[in-house]
């Protein structure tokens, strides 16, 4: 038999046990993102995110929230926990997560250059942009509505379309929003109804009804409107006098998530300057307060938001739903 010198083996323990570190470490310079982003918005932001961080490999997962939800749940229930960062469309999905267990708090410094309201208290989560809702109209309509009270009016009866919160987070939110709102309150919905207004699925829906015409007004998120309106699109975008609904974009990092130190340099990537430079480059309104809002937003200053209780709404999002189901159908 041949017997390696002492120095030869332990020269060659050492490699392996070096080559072995070094296979790790390369596993571990890896992040598991689940987003509901738009494919373009959600490549873009990891493109970014992997030139600040070279080191580190992105593997992502896009679909809608609600999809991404059902497949999270699905691995959970299965004892697998994929993702190492969300980034999903409301904070209702986050606050059922948090009080679930599946998340982790992380307080980043990044949240100082944040309103309070915008980012759960002990970091569990954190609002990477503001889509608002306020009101679309045709620029050939014979009406220009500044507030919520106007869709109400004579004259928009039957002529107003709005998504439904069975479908789209952004309108379960904006009911949330607009019942707690002491000026409008739950009877909005009811005086909607009453009015003629239409429900249909998504805001897609909505913002194409109203720049094709066939209804002069809608409720709409805000970057439909805006973004077609500097293409050509006859559309105008209103904030209302009462304050406009948002959903945040939330980013939150996973109980179990496998790469602790590259989620939380993603978490604070989306909140720098330079990740909220990115969102207002991608056409939406930076959370953040010191990042210039893209072109056809107003200043942060000159718009009101009309305050959501998250974990008021989660535990609401039953009846909200089943008030809405009993006006408008499902």
């Amino acid at each position: 038999m041949l017997k390696l010198p002492t120095a030869c083996v332990l020269s060659a323990s050492l490699a392996v046990a070096s080559f072995a570190l070094s296979i790790q470490a390369v596993a571990n310079d890896s992040l598991t993102l689940y987003t509901s982003q738009p494919n373009s918005d959600a490549q873009q932001t990891v493109d970014a995110f992997q030139v600040a961080y070279p080191d580190i490999e992105v593997e992502w997962v896009r679909d809608g929230t609600t999809q991404l939800m059902t497949r999270l749940r699905s691995e959970l229930s299965a004892g697998v926990s994929n993702p190492d960062v969300l980034l999903i469309a409301d904070s209702m999905t986050m606050e059922s997560l948090k009080q679930e267990g599946h998340l982790q708090p992380y307080l980043s410094d990044e949240r100082n250059g944040y309103d309070a309201e915008l980012y759960d208290p002990e970091g569990y989560y954190y609002g990477t942009k503001l889509i608002t809702t306020g009101i679309v109209y045709n620029t050939g309509a014979e009406h220009q509505p500044q507030s919520w009270q106007d869709l109400l009016g004579p004259d928009y009866k039957g002529l107003v379309t709005m998504p439904s919160p069975l479908y789209s987070g952004a309108a379960l939110i904006h009911m949330a929003a607009i019942s707690a709102n002491p000026e409008l309150g739950a009877e909005y919905y009811e005086a909607l109804h009453a009015n003629s207004t239409e429900a249909q699925g998504g805001n897609g829906g909505v913002f194409n009804a109203v720049a094709a015409g066939s209804k002069p007004y809608g409720i709409v998120v805000d970057f439909l409107p805006i973004r077609e309106a500097a293409k050509g699109s006859p559309v105008e975008f209103v904030f209302p006098e009462e304050g406009v609904s948002a959903v945040t974009e939330p980013v939150a990092i996973m109980q179990d998530a496998k790469n602790l130190d590259a989620a939380q340099q993603f978490v604070d990537f989306v909140l720098s300057q330079q990740g909220q430079e990115l969102v207002s480059q991608q056409g939406y309104l930076p959370a953040r307060n010191d990042i210039t809002p893209p072109e056809g937003f107003p200043e942060r200053a000159n718009i009101a938001l009309m305050p959501v209780d998250t974990e008021q709404a989660l535990a609401q999002e039953a009846g909200l739903k089943q008030r809405f189901s009993d006006l408008f159908g499902g």
